[in-house]
């Protein structure tokens, strides 16, 4: 059987232009100065400014918050350019280096996504009885003194594809903070959904940030704050902790996501609250977990493993490491108490920015914060962040990336 195809002129031409287009490829080639091609594709650039690796920032200003125990860090690029834009919500990870010892920390950004193209994120650390990096920032960090971040990083973000029109934040201290974020960008027009937001403190002098939100809620009427105090009953404030009952009391009629960001001990409460309502997986969105700072209580924990201290031989690149690791701290703190320069980024076994090769030896790592991939459990790669040792270990971590 044959087929009959009737080419037209247009056609032809079309036909015998794609079977020169070789040639004429390679002409153009031999045509062209034999010298290095210089310079960027634009959209490299822009890649570069809006993902980059890391940022150098300065502080600029320190706001000490009088009543919360906190203070805001306003960074701005050293360079005087503009800082890598982000979503509101998105966390910094800053990098330090206290004594001997080189840590990150993850931190919320609490200012407008606005403030990017003016150089500047704010970070606002809470004191952290006990902590280590947090106070050390707090007693230590002053303006001009520099200090390395990323951009934007994290899930913990508006998304109308995801997420319902109408959010119900669930915030507690600090945990404030990307709320405030997202505020700011509802006001200042980058953002469109109704935030309500059941904010938890001890008692009102605690409260972060009160005057800001209040002054957000009068320009926006996409805003609203309720106020729940725990430690004091007063007038025009709720009462206790939030719970599931209170949330149905502000909640909108039909779809809303909640979202939660705060302490340990919240979320665990907040958890058993949140699952009262019935809501839609997809519907509760968390910042962050943060690993246990009591790791023995996590089911499937070896008890008798608690208090006991082992050696962990870190190889990287051409060198060799050993350390001490206590059972009740991570992998990760162990590295950094050594001096060991081990990257991370979000230090709640999500992001794997601190993936690494489990040699030998034996790790506990809590189901809620087990973050790894299918192929990366079958090869024995963990996340030091999240991965408490149970034994002598050895691993090969990876180098630092800034």
């Amino acid at each position: 059987m044959s087929l009959n195809v009737k080419v037209g002129l247009i056609g032809l031409l079309d036909m015998l232009k794609f079977s020169n287009l070789s040639k004429t490829r390679q002409q153009a080639i031999d045509a062209a100065p034999a010298k290095d091609v210089k310079g960027e594709f634009k959209i490299n650039e822009f890649a570069k400014a809006m993902h980059p690796d890391f940022q150098k920032f300065v502080v600029d200003e320190i706001i000490d918050h009088e009543g919360a125990d906190a203070k805001s860090f306003i960074l701005k690029r050293a360079d005087g350019k503009p800082a890598a834009f982000f979503r509101a919500g998105e966390y910094v990870s800053l990098k330090l280096q206290i004594g001997d010892s080189f840590v990150t920390r993850p931190y919320s950004i609490s200012s407008s996504p606005k403030w990017a193209l003016e150089g500047k994120y704010a970070v606002t650390v809470k004191k952290n009885p006990g902590g280590f990096a947090a106070d050390w920032m707090l007693e230590n960090l002053k303006v001009g003194d520099e200090i390395i971040g990323s951009g934007g990083l994290g899930n913990f973000y508006y998304e109308s594809v995801r997420d319902s029109k109408n959010v119900i934040a669930l915030a507690g201290g600090s945990g404030i903070t990307p709320f405030l974020s997202m505020a700011y960008a509802i006001r200042d027009g980058l953002e469109d959904f109704n935030l309500t937001i059941l904010f938890g403190s001890r008692t009102e002098d605690a409260i972060l940030f009160r005057k800001e939100l209040d002054a957000v809620c009068a320009a926006t009427d996409k805003v609203k704050v309720v106020h729940v105090l725990s430690d004091e009953v007063k007038e025009g404030f709720e009462n206790g902790f939030l719970s599931a009952d209170l949330i149905r009391k502000y909640a909108p009629e039909g779809d809303y996501s909640v979202f939660i960001c705060g302490p340990e001990a919240m979320y665990r409460f907040v958890a058993g609250e949140v699952e009262k309502l019935g809501l839609d997986k997809k519907h509760v969105r968390r910042e962050l977990l943060g690993v246990t700072k009591k790791v023995w209580d996590q089911p499937g924990y070896p008890a008798d493993k608690k208090d006991q201290t082992f050696k962990i031989t870190v190889k990287q690149g051409p060198n060799e490491y050993v350390c001490d690791a206590s059972a009740n701290e991570s992998v990760l703190v162990a590295l950094e108490r050594a001096g060991i320069k081990a990257p991370s980024r979000c230090r709640s076994g999500e992001c794997g920015w601190c993936r690494s090769k489990l040699v030998s030896g034996e790790v506990f790592i809590p189901e809620e914060t087990d973050g790894r991939r299918w192929a990366d459990k079958v090869a024995d790669e963990i996340h030091p962040c999240a991965s408490f040792p149970l034994s002598d270990l050895e691993l090969i971590v990876p180098g630092e990336y800034y």
